[in-house]
């Protein structure tokens, strides 16, 4: 699985998106998200631009 978290730019405390509005925890940042995505074992992307990118290193 590849993952991308929308929002790493955004300004400290601001929703966005119905995403951001949906999830809640103590770490709400787009950071705190991606960590937890990779733990998990999904390979995550920095940009929507890279996931081709990924999608063939992970196919090999």
């Amino acid at each position: 699985m590849i993952g991308f978290i929308a929002g790493e730019t955004a300004p400290k405390g601001r929703t966005m998106g119905h995403a951001g509005a949906i999830v809640s925890g103590a770490d709400e940042s787009a950071a705190a998200k991606k960590a937890v995505m990779r733990e998990c074992g999904i390979h995550v992307v920095d940009s929507p631009a890279t996931i081709g990118a990924k999608v063939k290193e992970v196919l090999g």
